[in-house]
């Protein structure tokens, strides 16, 4: 518990909790096209049940990427002229999370810049049972989950206790978004800004990934040792670009 004394860990959880629920928009906005398939006395249940199943799919998911982290000895060490570096399993997971994370980001940012596929997906056939919904969900949860444990593990990386920190910020934002889907998904549509905000904090996520692994992994390019990004520099930029997204929210609500 001596973890919550640290101003660093409420300051990660408050900001981790946020970027779940707005990351977790797009799984919200599926798992309700998936449940609207259903009968509507089972709609609510289908819903609730798929945001449950989202939430032990991404503690699972947590607990298997936070193993693979824990891998620091380097197993492959590359020395050439001017490159050097010890590769682990640490560092593997770190720099493919961070790419993942700058090709997921610059796609959907793309996406929702030029078109949507939306219509596609409300034309899609319907479904009855309730069963074959719930793995649909499911499957989706699996597939939505990846960006959010990986913008988890950057942001907490480093930090003791980031397990803890992580699950909390996980179980939080799912109780949120089981609360208040509705309000949040149609505060979230009605102002898309946001979610194209917290999809740039991605990018600058999945950079910051990438440094790490080769912070860890003691890469040397032309004999200049690759440093690590403090972590207040991204709360930072995160809290400051908030606030002035706050304002202009503000603004056009007048």
């Amino acid at each position: 518990m001596e973890i919550f004394l640290n101003a660093d860990t409420w300051v990660a959880l408050l900001t981790l909790t946020f970027l779940e629920i707005i990351l977790g928009i797009d799984n919200i906005i599926f798992i309700s096209i998936s449940a609207n398939k259903l009968p509507e006395n089972q709609v609510r249940k289908a819903t609730i049940l798929g945001l449950a199943l989202a939430m032990i799919t991404r503690i699972i998911l947590l607990f298997g990427v936070s193993y693979l982290i824990a891998l620091k000895d380097p197993f492959l060490k590359i020395d050439i002229d001017w490159f050097k570096t010890g590769i682990t399993g640490q560092s593997i997971i770190l720099f493919l999370g961070g790419l993942f994370l700058l090709y997921k980001s610059t796609k959907e940012i793309r996406q929702k810049v030029e078109n949507t596929n939306e219509d596609e997906v409300l034309k899609s056939p319907k479904v009855i049972s309730f069963s074959s919904v719930i793995i649909q969900i499911i499957l989706i949860d699996i597939v939505f989950s990846f960006d959010s444990i990986l913008t988890a593990v950057g942001m907490t990386n480093g930090i003791e206790g980031a397990l803890i920190i992580m699950i909390i910020a996980v179980i939080v934002s799912i109780l949120i978004m089981m609360l208040f889907s509705k309000p949040i998904s149609n505060f979230v549509n009605k102002n898309p800004t946001i979610q194209m905000l917290a999809l740039s904090f991605l990018i600058l996520i999945g950079f910051m990934l990438i440094t790490e692994a080769a912070h860890l992994s003691h890469t040397e390019i032309f004999n200049k040792t690759v440093g690590a990004i403090p972590k207040g520099y991204l709360y930072f930029a995160i809290a400051f670009s908030l606030g002035v997204e706050m304002l202009n929210l503000k603004i056009r609500k007048k």
